[in-house]
């Protein structure tokens, strides 16, 4: 199985969170972990906002930059390119996504189309999840 984590469902394999240990859960079984190549940025925002909200937290934070660095070049990436981001505006369009969500789901998409195996989308905003469901993904999530 293929697992693939939008940004929400990655953080949740560094930072304890609620579902962390489902997340953890089918990362153990999976056998590959995928990721868009945008959920770099998105994370290290979602970092950088967690330091600015909690000072407290700085060190804590560094600390789970530095392990995602170490564990990056062990994701399968997929990389977003032109056809990605035209299927990312159709699926905003059609299920209502943010611009970075219906790119998610359009990496996921082409991912799905491409592999062999079963990829099961992890995510934690209701409307991805239910668009994921519309184009046959199983999903993780709330």
């Amino acid at each position: 199985m293929i697992l693939f984590c939008d940004t929400s469902a990655l953080i949740k394999l560094y930072i304890k969170e609620a579902f962390s240990a489902e997340i953890h859960a089918h990362a153990t079984m999976a056998k590959t972990i995928a990721v868009s190549r945008i959920a770099w940025a998105e994370a290290m925002a979602a970092l950088a906002r967690r330091v600015r909200e909690n000072p407290v937290d700085t060190e804590a934070v560094e600390t789970v930059r530095t392990k995602l660095r170490q564990d990056w070049s062990g994701f399968a990436i997929v990389e977003v390119t032109q056809a990605i981001v035209e299927q990312a505006g159709e699926y905003a369009d059609t299920f209502a996504l943010r611009g970075y969500d219906s790119v998610q789901l359009a990496a996921a998409r082409q991912l799905q189309e491409s592999a062999s195996e079963e990829l099961c989308f992890a995510c934690f905003d209701n409307r991805l999840q239910k668009a994921a469901k519309v184009l046959g993904m199983q999903t993780i999530g709330k």
